[in-house]
């Protein structure tokens, strides 16, 4: 299991996947996924893993957010392929986390309306 390297310490592959903006492919919760990692940290006293899925199995309508314990995730891959960085959110704002190890950096990609 990828969180069981050591109590509420960040895992490397994870970080490494933020820093270097690759998505990940995973089983959660008996489900493959496809993930663009965006932030990593300690919420609710556990390790957690917030990722946008763009592919894969899942119960909600894809493209969406999902929140997951990285002790609940049994398989993980880092991929070549990369994305852009992170998203804006519905609402604008951030999960309030104990411990962020590491947040993807933003986008630097210009949209049309950035040029108006």
């Amino acid at each position: 299991m990828v969180g069981m390297t050591s109590p509420l310490q960040p895992v490397p592959l994870i970080c490494a996947a933020i820093k270097q903006t690759r998505m990940l492919r995973l089983i959660y919760h008996g489900k493959e996924r496809m993930i663009e990692p965006h932030d990593h940290g300690i919420l609710n006293g556990s390790l957690q893993l917030l990722g946008y899925q763009v592919a894969g199995s899942s119960s909600r309508p894809l493209p969406n957010w999902l929140l997951m314990k990285t002790a609940e995730i049994i398989d993980i891959e880092l991929l070549d392929q990369t994305f852009p960085g992170g998203r804006p959110t519905v609402s604008g704002s951030h999960i309030k986390w104990e411990k962020l190890f590491i947040r993807v950096k933003p986008t630097t990609k210009r949209t049309q309306t950035d040029a108006i």
